[in-house]
């Protein structure tokens, strides 16, 4: 950054997906959520530094090279329905033309009416609506351009899909049939090894997260804090981690309980847990010590025992 300063950005994410499973990776907003997809495209800005690795199969993405990313993995092995899908299409082509051409690159399907009729299939998964699709990206709302990069990004049958807060914009009936379509996605045995596909979505909303997510993964300040399983996550006995736990309890369904304070600065993190500040769990342990690794970051996680208190 200038003057010299460094922003860790993301910071020991450890976490894998299976195919067939959907891993929904939730946390406020600057937590890091977007750039750790931006870093699995090789996307991420020209200053940014990336180490470890990340395995999809035997290739390690982060050491790809733009050659790579650009011929094999971008819309092949991995789609991407971006988190501002207006920017991320073409202003002076419409929707059609740019559904047409995706499936041309990536399927075998050839001919006029052939690669129309796809087009119009792949909108029509995304519940974009045919009398649009002759329309410019201008002449869309935010949801419809939400609808439309969902499309595109369904229309390779990516291994891996990543949806970076996919229901933006769209309406709680939109929102149920998008996580629904991106689930069907992901139960479609309709790959090489007849195992479907993977799903990692990024997302604020915890009611799509409930509805579509095999396990969850909480981000704070840069690191996952807790990986669970959607269903212990959501329901009993909830999750472990105090951030967590504060998210569900922010819901209006819920208790409707602000967390206190802000998130630090990425740029100056503090020495012990990043939460403690906010944390009415948090003792000196947490101020000076690092979280223990694991699947709960947390020197005081909440128990069962817990729970029932």
């Amino acid at each position: 950054m200038p003057g010299g300063r460094r922003v860790a950005a993301v910071t020991d994410a450890r976490f894998d997906v299976a195919a067939g499973e959907c891993l929904a990776l939730i946390g406020e907003s600057g937590c890091g959520k977007s750039v750790l997809a931006s870093a699995l495209l090789g996307l991420l800005p020209g200053n940014a530094q990336t180490a470890g690795s990340a395995l999809l199969g035997d290739l390690d993405l982060l050491t790809a090279g733009e050659r790579v990313l650009a011929r094999t993995v971008r819309g092949r092995l991995i789609g991407l329905v971006p988190q501002s899908p207006a920017a991320h299409l073409t202003p002076v082509r419409t929707v059609r033309s740019q559904l047409e051409e995706t499936v041309a690159a990536l399927t075998a399907t050839r001919g006029r009416s052939a690669l129309r009729a796809a087009a119009e299939a792949a909108a029509a998964r995304a519940a974009f609506p045919a009398d649009h699709l002759d329309r410019h990206p201008h002449q869309l709302s935010g949801g419809l351009a939400q609808r439309a990069a969902t499309a595109l990004a369904l229309v390779g049958g990516a291994p891996l899909l990543l949806a970076d807060e996919p229901t933006t914009g769209l309406d709680r009936d939109l929102v149920d049939r998008t996580v629904d379509e991106l689930r069907r996605h992901v139960d479609d045995p309709a790959t090489t090894d007849g195992r479907g596909r993977a799903l990692l979505m990024i997302t604020h909303d915890l009611s799509a997260a409930e509805r579509i997510a095999d396990r969850v993964a909480v981000m704070y300040a840069g690191r996952i804090v807790e990986l669970a399983d959607a269903r212990d996550f959501f329901g009993s006995p909830g999750p472990r981690h105090p951030y967590s736990r504060g998210l569900l309890q922010a819901l209006p369904d819920r208790a409707f309980t602000p967390i206190p304070g802000m998130p630090p600065e990425l740029g100056d993190l503090p020495a012990g847990c990043a939460f403690a500040a906010r944390c009415d769990r948090a003792t000196d342990t947490c101020v000076t010590g690092a979280p223990p690794t694991g699947t709960v970051a947390c020197h005081h996680p909440y128990v069962p025992e817990d729970v029932r208190a």
